[in-house]
């Protein structure tokens, strides 16, 4: 995301979306009641009758947002709302949706900014840096790429399995598909690091056969033991890619989310759930507050945002942390599993 403008104290900044990571960003920072400025189509009617004419006119409009969509296929944000600004011929008040995409320009504004999501700007402004992951056994490799708010699987491929008199090895044919495969995704994605993880002694056998200085030079060996999604996320936790990952917003958020769970297991310094997390916002026992984006999303469908906003806002006025967590990954799924919202806490709560 490129942030041409930036004014907190006005609450008004100006931006372009260069990226679908760009668009899940401000799906979480758009709210319901702020305002955005955009161009979109509007359908025009020409005329009365039967001379009466539809036709499509581009324009910018000022909306006051009511609902925001982020499409299911990740490539569209839609918000909803009541226009307030814009061509004569466009009624006042009158809803209409502009839609968001990768190379739109839109200025948004708020009348105030939460400290996260500041956080989730610059984060979005920042250089992003990509991962190729490449995950294989005897039978099995999956490529995947690192995203802001998880990984997007790039392709999956079989292997041969050998009988089970012969010794257990990656035949030469399925080496060089995931050979091929490396090069193919280090060229057209330019990641900075790339991860070849796999059980035992695969990962070396393959390893000897680079030959492609670029990728040789990038590449980190890992260890897994499965190849799928759950094998992503437990590379993503190996202790030896710790400094590598530094900047990897999933592993930060896996972390934090461990944490949590770890607090919960021991019933020390955790709220989860809805009630008891509300409990401690209310006694400013909160020092950081995890919330899903799928919690988030539903709260704005069912009405229910006004209340999570204002968590978040007493929080925010304590100085805590907050974190919206991608339910896509690992760690949001285990944050579902307890309720979708949790927080560590400043001091231990009795419960009753």
């Amino acid at each position: 995301m490129d942030i041409l403008k930036k004014n907190y104290r006005t609450g008004i900044v100006k931006l372009i979306i260069n990226d679908q990571d760009d668009l899940w960003y401000l799906s979480h920072i758009i709210d319901p009641g702020d305002i955005l400025t955009g161009k979109t189509t509007r359908k025009i009617r020409i005329g009365d009758g039967d001379n009466a004419k539809v036709t499509k006119k581009t324009m910018t409009l000022t909306i006051e947002a009511e609902t925001i969509d982020f499409g299911t296929a990740g490539d569209t944000l839609r918000i909803n709302g009541l226009v307030k600004e814009g061509p004569e011929d466009v009624p006042r008040d009158s809803y209409h949706t502009i839609t968001l995409e990768e190379g739109s320009e839109c200025t948004l504004q708020k009348v105030s900014w939460l400290s996260y999501q500041k956080q989730k700007l610059e984060d979005s402004a920042e250089k992003k840096f990509t991962y190729l992951l490449c995950l294989f056994d005897r039978e099995d490799a999956i490529f995947a790429v690192t995203k802001k708010y998880g990984f997007e699987i790039l392709t999956k491929i079989k292997g041969e399995v050998q009988k089970k008199d012969k010794k257990q090895q990656i035949t030469k044919d399925f080496q060089v598909e995931i050979l091929k495969g490396l090069e193919t995704y280090a060229t057209r994605l330019n990641p900075q690091h790339i991860i070849l993880a796999s059980p035992a002694f695969y990962k070396e056998d393959v390893a000897k056969r680079i030959i492609d200085p670029v990728v040789k030079k990038k590449l980190v060996l890992a260890t897994c033991n499965t190849i799928d999604q759950t094998g992503l996320y437990e590379v993503m936790k190996r202790p030896e890619l710790a400094v590598v990952l530094k900047d990897s917003r999933a592993r930060q958020e896996q972390e934090v989310v461990d944490e949590l769970l770890k607090e919960i297991h021991k019933v020390g310094l955790a709220a989860y759930g809805m009630e008891h997390t509300k409990i401690a916002v209310g006694a400013g026992a909160v020092h950081t507050l995890l919330v899903t984006d799928s919690l988030v999303f539903k709260s704005r469908e069912d009405g229910t945002y006004e209340e999570l906003d204002a968590m978040m806002k007493k929080i925010d006025s304590l100085q805590g942390t907050i974190h919206i967590i991608s339910a896509d990954h690992d760690g949001g799924q285990k944050l579902q599993g307890v309720g979708g919202i949790g927080a560590l806490l400043r001091y231990k709560l009795e419960w009753n």
